[in-house]
């Protein structure tokens, strides 16, 4: 058939259409590998600035495998299942799967990224509490990342999550703080244990001014709200000296390690 009668939306280009299409694809592959519980969780380590040999936490990064175990990259398809049902499975399922890894390695610290909005979701709220009953004591090893856009959108639901959640001693960090629309208004509202800043604060940091500036006003937003700092993307020494010397906290990047899929410094 030719474009003529394909019936493109008007004002669509062929580009955009295509690129429509493969996202719509890369979400029925998503869709099948839910059901089929394709689903790994990827360890990422984050280490104390000042001493990078020192493991903080680990964070949990999901990992969605097409039919031959090649993993699907997010950004193929969070984007277009965050508004749908989909993307509240997808958050259950590393959920259910961080209770496993801290069941199992019980001197594992870990963090898993949430929607807000999977938070208000009756499933995810029965997996957490379920999880929080069965095993006393293990919310004081997770940790739950938010992302800025994320919210932003339900802000009051998130409050009020958050002020239940926190006395089961569940921790909470606002994910890629700088890139998005978050108003810092709302830290006010919502309490943040951890920040953690875009990976686009920490690159060339060293020989950046711009990002010193910015990284030097986070730090200063955190202390006044008593956060602890995290700076994401760290790839160079050069890098990690700088973010040290400025006073983060804690760092994550490939200048320590990839994602594995057993905790670094854990048994099997």
């Amino acid at each position: 058939m030719g474009m003529e009668g394909a019936g493109l939306a008007e004002g669509s280009s062929p580009l955009s259409v295509a690129v429509a299409e493969d996202e719509a694809r890369a979400v029925d592959m998503v869709a099948e590998a839910v059901r089929q519980r394709r689903l790994r969780l990827a360890y990422h380590r984050v280490v104390l600035a000042r001493k990078t040999e020192r493991t903080g936490f680990h964070e949990g990064l999901i990992r969605v495998l097409d039919p031959g175990g090649r993993v699907i990259p997010a950004r193929e398809f969070m984007g277009a299942v965050e508004m749908q049902e989909l993307g509240r499975q997808i958050d259950c399922a590393a959920l259910a799967m961080a209770f496993d890894a801290l069941v199992r390695h019980p001197h594992l610290r870990l963090s898993v990224n949430i929607s807000a909005r999977s938070m208000g979701w009756p499933r995810w709220l029965r997996l957490m509490q379920g999880g929080l009953q069965r095993h006393p004591g293990i919310g004081d090893r997770l940790i739950l990342e938010i992302g800025e856009a994320s919210a932003m959108a339900v802000p009051d639901l998130l409050a009020g999550l958050m002020a239940e959640l926190r006395p089961k001693g569940i921790s909470f960090a606002l994910d890629g703080f700088g890139a998005g629309p978050f108003a810092l208004r709302h830290l006010r509202e919502v309490h943040f244990d951890l920040i953690k800043f875009d990976a686009q604060f920490a690159r060339d940091i060293h020989a950046h001014a711009d990002n010193q500036v910015l990284v030097s006003a986070f730090l200063s937003i955190a202390r006044q709200f008593d956060m602890l700092t995290v700076a994401q993307g760290v790839e160079r020494t050069a890098e990690a000296a700088w973010l040290a010397e400025l006073g983060v906290d804690c760092l994550q990047g490939y200048l320590f390690c990839a994602p594995k899929l057993f905790p670094e410094g854990l048994a099997p």
